[in-house]
């Protein structure tokens, strides 16, 4: 009942609460990113959602117009605390998640969640395990197990294996847990850079 009806109002309400600090985050900064290299404020990406649907999720804009498109080994994204693809406006908005504030307008529209897996690149859909695939089974979210706990710290493979923990142990109380320990590691910044 909680994963299937309530957790659904609970995003509209928060989303709808939301809409105003995106609303003064986009007048603060939507000028900086764009007068920094003229080019778009946000950075529309593919990503999977639930059951395999393809959506867009909306960020702010972090690099440079036109950067190159680096990975691991595998096949997650890379990052770095010195990476020259990202803007200084840009890395500041990633290491404080305010880049992801944009995608309280995909809660909104039905496409996330608040709480739940981070959405994968499309190519990811062909990789995925049965087990793994189980992630689709709910919609992606803004934060979810894995950002809550170990961020960017651990390989593509283990973000897959707690998104499944999540999905298969998806509870009102470890929605307020994971929302605690988000608060908590975007305020102490821990976990930005992959080691």
């Amino acid at each position: 009942m909680y994963r299937h009806f309530f957790k659904r109002v609970l995003d509209i309400i928060f989303s709808l609460l939301a809409l105003p600090f995106f609303a003064l985050i986009f007048i603060i900064f939507a000028p900086i990113i764009f007068f920094t290299d003229k080019g778009p404020i946000f950075y529309n990406a593919p990503r999977v959602g639930r059951n395999g649907k393809i959506f867009k999720m909306y960020k702010f804009r972090s690099m440079y117009v036109n950067a190159p498109d680096i990975r691991n080994a595998d096949g997650s994204t890379f990052n770095s605390k010195n990476d020259p693809r990202v803007t200084p406006i840009g890395r500041f908005m990633r290491k404080t998640s305010l880049d992801e504030t944009a995608q309280c307008l995909n809660t909104l529209f039905g496409t996330m969640s608040i709480i739940g897996p981070r959405p994968d690149l499309p190519t990811a859909l062909e990789k995925y395990t049965d087990r793994e695939r189980k992630k689709l089974d709910i919609r992606p979210g803004i934060t979810g197990y894995n950002q809550a706990y170990f961020r960017n710290t651990v390989t593509w493979k283990e973000t897959l294996e707690h998104d499944v923990y999540y999905v298969e142990n998806c509870s009102f109380l470890l929605d307020v847990k994971i929302i605690l320990q988000s608060i908590k590691t975007v305020l102490l910044r821990k976990g930005i850079n992959r080691n």
